[in-house]
C-alpha cells in the first residue's frame, strides 16, 4: 500500500501563526517595488507602480481583547536594505521592452543575493522583535496546538500502521500494532532524523507483507528526495540509499525484492550542489526500479523519453501484484498518459533486465493528453478507471485490457456533484466520494454494476482520507471540519446495513465549538457566476461593519479549498472577534474541470473578479469593511492576491501574500515553473498595464 504524507511541524505553524496574527494587524500597502527574492517570513507586499522609498506601517485597529492586550504594528520609520538596480537589462517581449534591473536576484549563490536576503532577513527579525504581545501570542498558538493528533490506521500484511501526533511534535510519528486493540510500537520517528530538526518525512510505502519500509526524506524544506529502507521486524535501517528522487512514489513489487520511483538524472555538479537552492530547470524524469541489497547505480531504467524532457511520471503497482502503471504528465493540468505492463508476463522477471540498457515492454493504454486516467481497480485484464473523458464532474469507466477500444461506463457524470474518488473494498464493493457544493458526500456502490447500495453518514465538511484495502471488510475515514479538529470513522462492511461507529475523536482542549457558526453563500461574480463562500464567525455576530475580516483564496490546478480545521484562525477568530472566509472561486475543481478551466489561461480574470465580488459581498452584508477586510493566498493564492490588490488597493486594508507566482514573465524559466506556465501564463498581460 502506497501513502504519502506531508509532515505537520507543530512549531513551524505556531511560528508562522504569529508571523500571520502580527502581518494581519498592520496595513501592507507600501510604494515599495517587488524585487525578486527568496522572502523573509513576514513578507511585506509592494506596489510595482512607484520607485522605492521609506515607508511607515500604521496600526490597522486597536486591540478588541483586553487578554492579549495591544496588537498594533510597528509605528515607525522602517529602513529597507538598498536594491541595487542594474538599468542594462532589458527584455523585448515582442516589440514591448521592459527593463529587469534585479535580475541579478535570480542567483541564489551570489554573495550579493545571500547579502541582500540575509538583510532582509534582519529586517524582518527587528519588527517582530518589537511586537509587544509576540509571547502572548506565541503562549496562545501553543496552547490550542497542544493536543492528540491521529491519521486514520492502514493496513500492510498483517499489521496496523498510524501516524501520530502527541501535541507539539514537530513531525507525526509512525507507529505500528498487531492488532487494533495491540500494544503501538514507535517504527520511525522523524523528529530523530536530525539534530535541528531541519530533516522531514515526505514519502513512505509499506512492502505487500509488512516485512520493509521505504521511506524518503528531504532537508530544509527541499523538493529532493532520499529514499532509506527500513527492515520493519527489528527496525534495522538497511544500506540502500536512493538521490536525486523528486515528484515520485514508492511502489513495491509483491515480492518485496524492490520498488519503483521517479527521479532526474544526477546533477552535472551534485557533490557540491546544495539540493533545493538552485533554480536550474528539472528535466528527463525517469522511472526506475530498485532491487534491496543493490547499489543505485544498479537500478533497471524501466522507462524514459528523450523527446519530451519536460514530463513527469510515476508508478503504482497493482493491488493484486499483476501490472506495474505508468502514469506520464505533461504540466499541472488534470490530463495523463497511461501506460500498463504485464510484470507476470516478463520471461525472466524484472531480474532480466539488470545490466542491460533495454526499457520495459510497457503497453500504451493511452497514450495522449486527453483527459485524466486514475486506476480504481482491476479484475485480472478488466479495469476501472474513474476519468473526466467527455465528463468535467468525472465518472467511472471499464475497459478490458484485451479489447481496449471498448469502454464503458460504470457511473455516470453526475449533474451537479464532482465523484472525487473511488476505493474498491469488500471484495466487490466501492466507496464513492462526490463533492457537492463545495462538501463531502459518501456511498458505497456496486462495483461491478456501479449501483447504489448505502449512503455512509458524515457531517458537513471534508473526508481527509480513506484507508482500505480490497480484502479488507472494514474501513477507516478521516474527516475534518472548520468546527471539528479531526474524526476518524470506522466501518464494517460485514453487515447488513454498514456499521460506522467513531473511532478516534480529536479534541483541542479550551475551544468550544458551540460559540461559532458556519454558513454558506453563494454571491454572483461580475459575469454572474454564483460562487460559492463560507463565513465562520461567533453566534450572533452584528452585521455593523466593524469586525476584521479573512478571505481566503487560491482558484488554480483544479485543486478544492473545502473545510478544514486550523488553530491560527480559531485563535483569531475567538480573541479579535475576526470573521473567517473561504472563497471557492473559479480555477479551482469545485464544480469539476469546467470551473477549473473558467478560471485559467484567457480566463484566468475570472480568478480576479470572483474573489473581488466575495470581498464586495462581505463589505455590502455589513460583515467587515475595506480597511478591516484581509486577503490571504499561497503560490497561486499569492498570484491572486497580488493581482487583486493592484485592481482595487480600495476594497482591502491588508493583504497576505505566501510565495506568490509574481514575476509572470520569467517564473517558468526556474525549476518546475514552466509546468505551471499552462496554468497562470496569462496573467502576464496584466503585468504589463503596470509597468
Amino acid at each position: 500500500m502506497l501513502t504519502c504524507t506531508r509532515p505537520t511541524a507543530a512549531i513551524e505553524h505556531i511560528n508562522r501563526g504569529i508571523a500571520f496574527l502580527h502581518n494581519f494587524t498592520a496595513v501592507h500597502f507600501s510604494t515599495r517595488h517587488f524585487v525578486k527574492q527568496r522572502q523573509p517570513r513576514v513578507s511585506y507586499l509592494r506596489n510595482v507602480r512607484k520607485k522605492p522609498t521609506n515607508s511607515r506601517f500604521l496600526s490597522c485597529y486597536p486591540s478588541t481583547s483586553s487578554s492579549m492586550g495591544s496588537i498594533s504594528a510597528v509605528d515607525e520609520l522602517l529602513v529597507y536594505p538598498s536594491a541595487r538596480r542594474d538599468e542594462s537589462v532589458v527584455d523585448n517581449y515582442h516589440g514591448t521592452l521592459i527593463a529587469d534591473p534585479y535580475r541579478w536576484l535570480e542567483d541564489p549563490d551570489s554573495e550579493e543575493t545571500k547579502e541582500f536576503v540575509e538583510k532582509q532577513v534582519k529586517l524582518t527579525d527587528s519588527v517582530l522583535k518589537s511586537c509587544e504581545t509576540r509571547d502572548k501570542l506565541r503562549d496562545k498558538l501553543t496552547e490550542l496546538y497542544d493536543f492528540p493528533k491521529y491519521d486514520a490506521p492502514f493496513r500492510a500484511g498483517d499489521k496496523y500502521f498510524y501516524f501520530h501526533n502527541t501535541g507539539l511534535q514537530p513531525q507525526k510519528v509512525l507507529y505500528i500494532q498487531d492488532s487494533l486493540d495491540g500494544k503501538p510500537e514507535i517504527l520511525l520517528d522523524p523528529n530523530t532524523l536530525s539534530d535541528d530538526g531541519t530533516v522531514a518525512l515526505s514519502m513512505y510505502s509499506v512492502s505487500e507483507e509488512a516485512k520493509y519500509l521505504a521511506y524518503g526524506v528531504s532537508s530544509s524544506g527541499s523538493d529532493w528526495v532520499t529514499i532509506k529502507v527500513m527492515r520493519i521486524e527489528d527496525k534495522t535501517v538497511e544500506p540502500d540509499t536512493i538521490s536525486w528522487v523528486k515528484f515520485s512514489s514508492i511502489s513495491w513489487t509483491h515480492d518485496g525484492k524492490g520498488f519503483f520511483y521517479s527521479r532526474y538524472p544526477t546533477p552535472e555538479d551534485g557533490e557540491k550542489l546544495d539540493a533545493g537552492t538552485e533554480t536550474n530547470a528539472n528535466l528527463h524524469h525517469e522511472l526506475y526500479y530498485h532491487f534491496l541489497g543493490t547499489d543505485q547505480s544498479e537500478d533497471i531504467l524501466c522507462w524514459n523519453d528523450p523527446q519530451n524532457p519536460k514530463h513527469t511520471r510515476t508508478a503504482s503497482v497493482t493491488e493484486d501484484g499483476k501490472y506495474v502503471l505508468l502514469y506520464t504528465f505533461e504540466n499541472c493540468d488534470p490530463v495523463n498518459k497511461f501506460y500498463y505492463c504485464d510484470l507476470l508476463a516478463l520471461p525472466n522477471g524484472l531480474e532480466g533486465y539488470k545490466g542491460k540498457k533495454e526499457l520495459l515492454p510497457f503497453v500504451k493504454l493511452v497514450d495522449k493528453f486527453d483527459a485524466c486516467y486514475e486506476h480504481v481497480a482491476n479484475d485480472d485484464s478488466v479495469f476501472t478507471f474513474r476519468t473526466n473523458k467527455d465528463a468535467p464532474k468525472y465518472k467511472l469507466v471499464r475497459v478490458d485490457l484485451k479489447e481496449s477500444n471498448s469502454w464503458s461506463e460504470v457511473i455516470k457524470e453526475s449533474e451537479k456533484d464532482v465523484l472525487e474518488s473511488a476505493v474498491v473494498v469488500s471484495g466487490n464493493k466501492m466507496v464513492v466520494n462526490y463533492l457537492s457544493d463545495v462538501k463531502n458526500v459518501l456511498q458505497l456502490r456496486d462495483l461491478k454494476t456501479g449501483s447504489l447500495l448505502h449512503h455512509l453518514p458524515i457531517g458537513i465538511g471534508s473526508v481527509s482520507e480513506i484507508s482500505a484495502r480490497r480484502k479488507d471488510s472494514t474501513i477507516f475515514i478521516g474527516f475534518t471540519s472548520f468546527l471539528t479538529p479531526g474524526i476518524i470513522y470506522i466501518c464494517n462492511l460485514e453487515t447488513e446495513i454498514p456499521d460506522m461507529r467513531t473511532f478516534r475523536e480529536t479534541v483541542v482542549p479550551g475551544f468550544d465549538r458551540t460559540e461559532f457558526e458556519v454558513n454558506q453563500v453563494f454571491v454572483p461574480s461580475k459575469d454572474g457566476t454564483l460562487i460559492p463562500i463560507f463565513v465562520v464567525a461567533k453566534k450572533d455576530i452584528c452585521l455593523d461593519g466593524s469586525h476584521p475580516c479573512l478571505l481566503y483564496g487560491y482558484g488554480g490546478f483544479n485543486i478544492n479549498i473545502t473545510p478544514y480545521f486550523t488553530s491560527s484562525r480559531v485563535m483569531i477568530a475567538r480573541h479579535l472577534d475576526t470573521i473567517l472566509c473561504v472563497a471557492n472561486i473559479r480555477g479551482g475543481g469545485e464544480y469539476g474541470e469546467e470551473w477549473h478551466k473558467a478560471g485559467a489561461l484567457a480566463k484566468k480574470q475570472n480568478c480576479f473578479d470572483d474573489f473581488i465580488s466575495a470581498a464586495e459581498y462581505l463589505v455590502s452584508a455589513g460583515f467587515t469593511q475595506p480597511k478591516k477586510l484581509c486577503i490571504e493566498g499561497g503560490s497561486n493564492g499569492g498570484l491572486l492576491v497580488g493581482a487583486c490588490i493592484n485592481q482595487r488597493p480600495d476594497l482591502f486594508g491588508c493583504a497576505l501574500a505566501h510565495v506568490g507566482v509574481m514575476d509572470m514573465l520569467r517564473f517558468h524559466k526556474f525549476t518546475i515553473g514552466d509546468r505551471k506556465f499552462s496554468e497562470d501564463s496569462s496573467f502576464y498581460l496584466l503585468l504589463f498595464d503596470l509597468f
